[in-house]
């Protein structure tokens, strides 16, 4: 510490980084505008920056169940000291995260179905691409690129060419939905897939939360429904972090 002041080293052994992570946050816009002392222009950190630092590491962290974008809202939030903002921003970033449990839950109750043979009857009728999509909380170009690389066969209309999403096209492309948020390549996908169209016998939550050695795994987050626990744990902590921040503020 300097003259009351905090130093980048100072700032980098708090929070557990490099000091060139300081310095990219900085100049990313994570924390805020960092005053330079007049006599030899060494940045002058505060308190302040070192909490929101702490709170930036902490947030900007892969997986974003649902998107980026609620995360650095809220980062964005604290670093304007508008800290009302942040929790609630927090609080619709949980609920993006409990929105995409309820995708992978319903996965699960559509394999476990599946595999017992039983029919399945999520929709009444047949649903458009658009409406498959927005049910699933998925763009329509998704939907064509799932069907491109062979991960789904969709009937058509007959009379028009449409496609046509039943209850078996909507519980297998939840499935698909889970796998590809779990990090899984496609051709990791379509052998499970295939094994399943195969008959063969698979457990369902632990096919959804484990990959076995043989398949293609292209990120380290290959654990979805394990992933998603993590990110509420990390939520709690991002809402303890901003009340230390509010205390700062209001004290």
């Amino acid at each position: 510490m300097r003259k009351g002041y905090l130093t980048t080293k100072d700032l980098a052994q708090a929070v557990g980084c490099h000091v060139n992570t300081v310095h990219l946050y900085e100049k990313w816009g994570f924390i805020p505008p960092v005053p330079r002392d007049p006599a030899n222009n060494y940045r002058m950190f505060t308190r302040y920056h070192l909490e929101q630092l702490r709170l930036a590491y902490m947030a900007l962290k892969y997986p974003y169940p649902g998107g980026k974008e609620v995360v650095l809202d809220l980062v964005s939030a604290a670093r304007d000291r508008d800290l009302d903002s942040a929790m609630a921003l927090t609080k619709d970033y949980q609920a993006q995260i409990a929105a995409e449990r309820a995708q992978a839950e319903a996965a699960i109750s559509y394999l476990e179905r599946w595999l017992a043979g039983a029919e399945v009857s999520e929709v009444d009728a047949p649903l458009t691409i658009g409406q498959a999509a927005d049910l699933l909380d998925l763009t329509r170009d998704t939907l064509r690129s799932w069907e491109r690389d062979g991960l789904i066969e969709v009937p058509r209309n007959p009379g028009n060419g449409y496609r046509q999403y039943g209850p078996g096209e909507i519980g297998r492309l939840r499935v698909i939905r889970v796998l590809v948020n779990g990090g899984y390549s496609h051709m990791a996908i379509l052998r499970l897939m295939l094994r399943l169209d195969r008959g063969e016998s698979v457990d369902p939550r632990q096919a959804l939360d484990t990959s076995s050695a043989d398949e293609e795994i292209f990120h380290i987050t290959d654990q979805w429904l394990t992933a998603l626990d993590a990110e509420d744990r990390r939520c709690q902590r991002i809402f303890d972090q901003l009340e230390v921040m509010s205390q700062m503020v209001d004290g």
